[in-house]
């Protein structure tokens, strides 16, 4: 799938971009080249020792931001396959910084889409986020502005050999600035903010988000919103596994926060199709070849339709983590010498 490709992956000095490259590199020796476009040097100089030029050869890296189109252009020379994970996300950032949220998140995601396309590049996957499922945050609301965008843009591909897909899914277990680390540096205080007890999210490791990128680059026909079928846990289960002992204090839902989060909506379920691992929303926009008949999707994914009616929220999953199942999770993913307490 990747033999002599040229990759590159935008914000791929943070926690996905850092997983996908390892990788890409140990399962696709062959690839021609891995490009880093990022803003960060010193993130990429840390990388670039965890991925010495020496070992792999292939790997690049260029400082940039998806806001200037030009640095775009240069960066997506020859570049076969694009990932773009580059993103604002965090939720109290972009509620107090809304347009900056907005240059990054929308703006950017729409540069790519034209350099993309003027670049000749074939394939681009697209991260979101389950927040942009009915957004309620300004964060949520951009992603799904990018969501759109990235759909959209197979429309007006033209003669270009371009296809574009999105992939979304929940909470990366361990992840910068999620629960778990938060947790895991609060429990020493004897102490844990609990926002709800009712708070449900879904959970995601990073290996599993880079299989779903690297299955929607495989098979994506263009226009499909990826969503995995995973599990929920309860931020009560969480502080369980984590601290036992601690007591939890409930702080109060914070602004733009939601109780549970959804990834595909009622009104997506319309354009929903169930496979054995993901669910797919179809786009819904008036492709006019059979490529982008529903037909064409259910055959492509060996899928039906979902029923009239269905919703796939965290509070309303038929898969759950009990607290022993996050234990072994965080000593699979996130710290290998963790032990509750």
């Amino acid at each position: 799938m990747l033999a002599n490709k040229s990759i590159l992956i935008t914000g791929g000095t943070g926690s996905f971009g850092k997983k996908f490259v390892k990788t890409i590199l140990e399962k696709y020796p062959e690839v021609k080249k891995v490009i880093v476009f990022s803003r960060d040097e010193l993130k990429q100089y840390e990388m670039a020792l965890e991925f010495p030029a020496s070992k792999y050869p292939q790997i690049r890296y260029f400082i940039g931001d998806v806001r200037d189109k030009d640095r775009l252009k240069r960066a997506f020379e020859g570049v076969d396959v694009i990932v773009h994970a580059a993103a604002l996300k965090q939720v109290p950032t972009a509620e107090y910084n809304p347009f900056e949220c907005i240059k990054t998140n929308v703006l950017g995601a729409q540069n790519v889409i034209e350099t993309a396309l003027d670049m000749g590049v074939m394939s681009v996957v697209a991260l979101s986020t389950d927040k942009a499922a009915a957004p309620i945050n300004l964060y949520g609301a951009t992603k799904l502005c990018s969501d759109k965008l990235f759909v959209a843009a197979n429309n007006i591909r033209g003669a270009h050999n371009i296809k574009f897909s999105v992939v979304r899914y929940g909470n990366v277990m361990g992840s910068r600035g999620s629960v778990i680390p938060f947790f895991m540096q609060k429990r020493s205080d004897g102490v844990l903010p609990i926002t709800d007890e009712e708070m449900t999210r879904f959970n995601i490791s990073l290996e599993e988000g880079v299989d779903l990128v690297l299955f929607a680059l495989e098979n994506a026909i263009g226009g499909e919103i990826f969503v995995p079928k995973i599990p929920s846990y309860r931020i009560t289960e969480v502080a369980k596994a984590i601290a036992p002992s601690a007591k939890l204090e409930i702080v109060g839902i914070r602004p733009g926060e939601k109780l549970h989060e959804e990834m595909i909506t009622l009104t997506d379920s319309l354009n929903t199709i169930e496979a054995e691992r993901y669910y797919i929303i179809v786009p819904n926009v008036p492709f006019e070849t059979y490529e982008f008949t529903m037909e064409r999707f259910i055959t492509q994914y060996n899928a039906t339709k979902v029923d009239k009616g269905f919703c796939y929220s965290s509070g309303e999953n038929k898969e759950w983590l009990n607290v022993e199942q996050i234990r072994n999770l965080i000593l699979e993913h996130v710290d290998k010498d963790f032990k509750p307490f």
